[in-house]
């Protein structure tokens, strides 16, 4: 497993490369059960900004250090200090806030918090998260950032916001029930905030597998990351930002997607841009035919199709 010096500064996580284009990332506070507090969010958030545009990074795979938790949520304790998210200011240079700047700051903390955990959402790269032990409140709303979630049988997950006299604000009010198909369950788990098994998990489609142990399920998710940083960057890349577009939007609103993204890729005059634009009028659709319409352009779409014909593995430049 090789080390990467340019990640090596960060204190909360163990960021590593166990095979070629793929990284593996690690929560790293396993005596406090991976809770988090501000310092580790803002780590993550430059972690994963940096990997997003890493050229050497195709795969991602996000765990917890330790046996017990992949991440037992928010550090309340530290949350509720004077300094804390939960807490607020209070005032300014001891002169008390009213209540519509004591919200403002409070507003900009939320933001902040929330930019932070989406940054995994946004990366460029696939992010396959694996979870075992304590999974709750804040490992729920890291978890549907990611593309991919796999578990430990042990994993016992909750919405837990409700038990501490908030709604989930970081994101998994939004995120879960585009995840899971179900949103009788999703209202049961966070109107209820009571914990489900890696089975329940399973079987709502929140994880996609689930396996024995935690060193079986990081086995799996580095074995699923290995393969995908295999395949064409370009290809993969795009895959992902379809999906998560499609996800967002509505397929009528797909097609009416801003056209600047192909007119900044290539000149007007090239036939691919013609014929493709010729398709989204007449079948709609235009965010994928616009994305593709720079994309099908790369070498890795000859690459792919002559390693299939000469029944050879391909390989794939840098992206």
């Amino acid at each position: 497993m090789a080390s990467l010096p340019a990640y090596s500064h960060y204190e909360h996580y163990n960021v590593t490369s166990p095979s070629q284009y793929v990284v593996h990332v690690e929560i790293n506070r396993p005596a406090k059960l991976n809770a988090f507090h501000r310092a580790m969010w803002l780590e993550l958030n430059s972690i994963f900004n940096k990997l997003s545009v890493d050229p050497a990074v195709r795969a991602i795979v996000l765990t917890g250090a330790g046996e017990r938790a992949f991440t037992a949520g928010l550090d309340v304790q530290a949350a509720a200090s004077s300094e804390g998210t939960l807490q607020g200011s209070g005032s300014v240079n001891g002169v008390k806030l009213d209540v519509a700047r004591e919200a403002t700051m409070r507003r900009r903390d939320i933001y902040e918090f929330q930019g932070c955990i989406s940054a995994v959402e946004k990366c460029e790269k696939p992010v396959i998260c694996v979870l075992h032990g304590i999974s709750i409140g804040l490992a729920i709303d890291l978890s549907t950032c990611c593309d991919v979630r796999i578990c430990a049988a042990d994993t016992k997950f909750a919405v837990k916001e409700v038990d501490i006299g908030i709604a989930a604000d970081i994101g998994t009010l939004s995120r879960l029930p585009k995840c899971v198909g179900n949103f009788s369950w999703v209202k049961d788990v966070c109107l209820s905030a009571r914990f489900f098994g890696a089975k329940e998990a399973l079987t709502v489609g929140f994880v996609s597998q689930v396996h024995e142990n935690k060193a079986k399920a990081v086995e799996a998710g580095l074995k699923a990351a290995e393969l995908i940083a295999t395949k064409s960057p370009v290809a993969v890349q795009g895959t992902k930002e379809l999906l998560n577009h499609a996800k967002d939007h509505t397929i009528e609103e797909s097609k009416f997607s801003l056209a600047y993204i192909a007119l900044s890729r290539f000149p007007l005059s090239s036939k691919v841009y013609v014929i493709l634009l010729t398709l989204v009028i007449h079948l709609g659709l235009r965010y994928t035919a616009i994305w593709n319409a720079a994309m099908l352009q790369s070498d890795d779409v000859t690459a792919a199709l002559l390693s299939g014909i000469q029944k050879r593995k391909p390989t794939f430049e840098k992206l």
